[in-house]
């Protein structure tokens, strides 16, 4: 009973919190605007799945959580990525604001940047290049945090926030080149000197799953993150993906993946039902978390799940 006591209370001073309460309000700004550029850039929203008979793999370690339905096991999606695929062979450009679970393990809960329940905006484009992601990242940036600076200036100044619009192209760095040079801390170490968002491009085949596509130097992927200044960290992973079929097995093995788990996936793939498509997901929280100022994404939700804690 005194647990239930002490859980009630901590979740009623979180509600009451203004911080949190002015947050929110921003949160909700950052995804009207952001939803709004995508749909004057010509997206078409989709609703999210919630579940499904596969999700992203990821590739660093969570907590399985999956239930027998009338004999098929579902997925909590962890992210929309073969959805996404899948979804631009009937539209060429769409966007999901996507709820995610993923059950990170507890050495997360001190981050600063880790829900295990949260928000993506996904997108996927027909055809398109990496590049072409990457331009209209930093256009739908500048609009949004424009537009939030406007319209939720109180709340902004109220949290001690002076976020800047950034200045565009974003500069870009290689994953190996940085790596060689800061050693393996070195996002921690480029985003906290940097000032302006950018771009780590070129990530090695280890480190993304199967579905980033292979650059031709065999040894790293088309894709990138965008690393938030001042310490933020990064809020955004995507690429350019894998479509063929052989290509596809071929990562798998790479990858030690059980073909199982993507069973139709793989079927579709096989009967060529995939297409060149690029695209990426950025945390509705993260960015909030930067444009508010806050020292932790649980600041910009109601009811936030932390890694390893307890809460509604």
């Amino acid at each position: 009973m005194e647990k239930s006591l002490g859980i009630t209370e901590k979740v009623m001073k979180h509600l009451e919190n203004p911080v949190v309460q002015k947050a929110v309000k921003v949160k909700a700004e950052v995804i009207a605007r952001a939803t709004e550029f995508l749909r004057e850039q010509g997206f078409v929203e989709l609703l999210p799945t919630i579940v499904s008979p596969l999700t992203d793999p990821l590739n660093h370690e969570v907590f399985n959580a999956r239930f027998d339905y009338y004999g098929t096991i579902y997925r909590l999606t962890q992210s929309m990525i073969f959805h996404k695929q899948l979804a631009v062979t009937a539209f060429d450009r769409i966007f999901i604001v996507s709820p995610n679970v993923r059950l990170e393990t507890e050495d997360k809960k001190d981050s600063g940047r880790h829900l295990f329940e949260f928000t993506q905006i996904d997108l996927e484009m027909k055809g398109a290049k990496r590049e072409v992601v990457m331009n209209l990242i930093e256009e739908l940036l500048v609009y949004v945090i424009s537009s939030v600076k406007r319209s939720c200036s109180e709340e902004l100044r109220a949290l001690g926030s002076e976020v800047k619009v950034p200045a565009i192209p974003f500069k870009k760095v290689k994953y190996l080149e940085v790596l060689k040079e800061y050693g393996k801390d070195f996002e921690k170490i480029l985003s906290e000197r940097a000032t302006e968002p950018l771009w780590l491009v070129d990530i090695p085949i280890n480190n993304r799953e199967f579905y980033d596509k292979l650059s031709e130097d065999g040894q790293t992927l088309l894709d990138m993150d965008l690393i938030l200044p001042q310490g933020f960290g990064e809020v955004l992973s995507g690429g350019e993906r894998e479509y063929d079929y052989e290509r596809i097995l071929m990562r798998m093995e790479y990858k030690n993946t059980d073909r199982n788990d993507f069973e139709w996936y793989l079927r579709i793939a096989e009967d060529g039902g995939l297409v060149p498509s690029a695209g990426c997901g950025f945390g509705v929280e993260r960015l909030t978390r930067y444009i508010c100022n806050l020292p932790h994404v649980s600041l910009t939700r109601l009811f936030p799940k932390v890694p390893g804690m307890d809460w509604i």
